[in-house]
């Protein structure tokens, strides 16, 4: 069952920026980074066991966030993959604000969700911290290899167009990595032990391997549907 829900999640995940791209153009890839960095935040703090390997979810959602910034660089160039990052950085931040908050409201008599919410974000701060650590030193390398592979791939054939699955593909794979080890180890230090954590980065890394590699005919689809329109 775990398995075959994160396809499903990957699916909607890959399918939404996609979608959005399509509907609202640039500023649909912005608002889809902006809600991955909500939701994704949210997801991994769900640990689950699914393809032989122990690991937390998000991992998808995350992966969407870095195919909407490689359409945006792609498609719209740097500057505004770099503005994309902006967007789930502030998003970030207001998620911690907003959910550190939210554990500190008095409950009324009648209240049946605070137990629950408490449980759930009390442990958000330091989680979303390390996440955005994350997210930005991962996302603006990935920014910044996503172009040097460009220009290093354009400089040897004399087309921009070629070679967009290395670009794609080699940016996402080394800044995953980034991203993966510093939240694991920011966000569940102390919480499981040093074999746990190592166990679950390697199989977070191999999904997000995985993942990556499926993200190559979606960036190939938004190069197509934005030639189009």
């Amino acid at each position: 069952m775990n398995e075959l829900l994160l396809i499903i999640s990957l699916l909607i995940s890959f399918g939404g920026a996609i979608l959005f791209l399509k509907l609202f153009g640039k500023g649909g890839l912005f608002a889809w980074i902006g809600i991955t960095a909500v939701f994704a935040n949210i997801e991994v703090t769900i640990l689950v066991n699914a393809f032989g390997m122990e690991q937390t979810l998000g991992n998808t959602l995350f992966a969407s966030s870095f195919l909407a910034t490689d359409i945006l660089s792609e498609i719209y160039g740097k500057k505004d993959a770099n503005k994309g990052v902006l967007a789930g950085i502030i998003t970030t931040i207001l998620f911690i604000v907003l959910s550190f908050m939210w554990i500190h409201y008095i409950p009324a008599e009648g209240d049946w969700a605070m137990d629950s919410v408490k449980s759930l974000f009390s442990n958000t701060p330091r989680m979303l911290l390390a996440s955005l650590i994350a997210y930005v030193v991962s996302e603006l390398v990935d920014v910044q290899l996503y172009h040097l592979w460009w220009k290093l791939t354009e400089k040897k054939t004399g087309d921009s167009k070629k070679f967009l699955w290395f670009r794609n593909n080699f940016s996402t794979l080394f800044s995953q990595l980034i991203n993966i080890v510093i939240f694991n180890f920011g966000a569940f230090w102390g919480i499981y032990t040093l074999p746990e954590l190592f166990a679950i980065t390697g199989a977070c890394y191999v999904i997000y391997v995985v993942t990556s590699l499926l993200d190559t005919p979606f960036i190939y689809l938004a190069r197509k549907i934005v030639k189009k329109d």
